[in-house]
């Protein structure tokens, strides 16, 4: 036999563990905003379900009133968490009028008249009614993707509805799944009701998991200073577009870039002057790029962009463009403002340079030489023709700049 009391202490339990452990990956990762809502959720949970239990020593209605706020609150907070989870901002009005309206209900149809169905189909809509709304984010995010651990907590939320659904249909019917009943067919929903909001949160952990994974991931690939990719991300960038152009024999071109007189910048006007400029000039050469290009930096002041299906000729325009807004930028500093001046060396992919990345970085390197050698300020195309050699003398006229 199920014993409806003790299941609520294992309830209040559970989810004091639960809280617990929302509280410590509040304190790790404070910037996980969704965290707080799902710990509030839990302990506010466990407290309305520790009220409700006082209503075994206390003859009155107040307990069970409490008790029905607690756990209303604690299906609003845990859909708040899933709106933050996904940045969306949180519906405090409306949560705050579906549990109002449907504790309101509960009040009316326990103090008002005694009328145990409607009593509650209105506790039901505010359990329910939080969890609908926020289930949409789970099964259908606005990234596209969905995890496993949203997968799983959409599941158990439609789960959760299915009970709820069918004790109110039940209690409409004329049977009676109310705690005061205490019939078995009502221990067997606290129970299922139990195990499915403990596995609920399992599938926030699974969702905070894989969030968490996939910043790590991401951190990984960029770099700290600016932003834009890192050296690591380029080079996966390239092996891919390399590999799909060997298979289509569509070129893709690289643009290898370096900012003059850098060691000046930071020997004259120190580092945090030098940081500076780097953050600027990649914010000056994004709004010049197309959506799909990467820019990368590599290290110190050199930086990479990846020109996905573009040949030499249209990566030179691209190339002129960032040179241009430089120059413009240079050309309107005053004062204490340092002007930046860059180099560029465009190159694009054929067959010889196959699967391997190196080789491209090499021949954009090599214009880079020609660029430089050329005084600066200025872009060239490697011209595959000649031999590569360490000297811009591999560079024809014509393609040391293309303009």
């Amino acid at each position: 036999m199920l014993n409806v009391p003790t299941l609520w202490m294992v309830f209040v339990v559970n989810f004091l563990a639960l809280g617990l452990i929302w509280a410590y990956v509040t304190r790790s990762y404070p910037k996980f905003a969704a965290a707080r809502f799902w710990m509030a959720s839990s302990f506010v949970g466990a407290t309305g379900a520790m009220t409700a239990l006082i209503r075994l020593l206390v003859d009155s209605p107040l307990p069970l009133l409490l008790g029905a706020a607690g756990v209303i609150a604690a299906s609003c907070l845990a859909a708040m968490g899933i709106q933050r989870f996904y940045h969306r901002p949180v519906s405090w009005r409306i949560m705050t009028a579906a549990g109002g309206v449907s504790l309101a209900g509960v009040v009316v149809f326990m103090v008002g008249f005694d009328h145990m169905p409607l009593r509650m189909l209105s506790y039901t809509l505010g359990q329910g009614l939080p969890l609908v709304l926020a289930l949409r984010l789970l099964l259908s995010p606005p990234e596209g993707r969905v995890s496993p651990g949203a997968r799983l907590s959409g599941i158990v939320i439609l789960a959760i509805i299915a009970i709820l659904a069918v004790r109110t249909v039940g209690n409409l019917l004329g049977a009676d799944f109310s705690a005061k009943a205490g019939g078995q067919a009502h221990a067997v929903m606290v129970l299922g009701l139990l195990f499915l909001s403990m596995t609920l949160n399992f599938g926030f952990l699974l969702m905070a998991m894989d969030r968490l994974r996939n910043e790590v991931a991401d951190l990984a690939l960029l770099d700290d200073l600016t932003g834009v990719a890192n050296r690591r991300h380029l080079l996966q960038r390239l092996g891919e577009e390399c590999a799909r152009s060997e298979r289509s024999g569509e070129p893709f071109s690289l643009l290898v870039i370096d900012l003059d007189g850098f060691k000046t910048i930071n020997d004259t006007h120190g580092h945090a002057a030098g940081d500076a400029c780097l953050r600027h000039f990649t914010l000056m050469a994004q709004t010049r790029l197309r959506p799909g290009d990467m820019l990368a930096r590599t290290g110190g002041d050199e930086f990479c962009v990846v020109l996905p299906s573009s040949s030499s000729r249209e990566a030179a325009a691209i190339a002129r463009r960032v040179l241009e807004v430089c120059r413009q930028d240079a050309a309107n500093c005053t004062g204490g403002d340092i002007p930046i001046a860059i180099s560029i060396g465009v190159a694009q992919w054929d067959r010889d340079i196959g699967q391997y990345p190196d080789r491209l970085i090499a021949h954009a390197d090599h214009a880079l030489y020609a660029a430089k050698n050329n005084g600066k300020n200025d872009f060239a195309v490697y011209d595959p023709g000649p031999p590569l050699s360490p000297e811009p003398a591999g560079l024809s006229e014509a393609a040391r700049k293309f303009a």
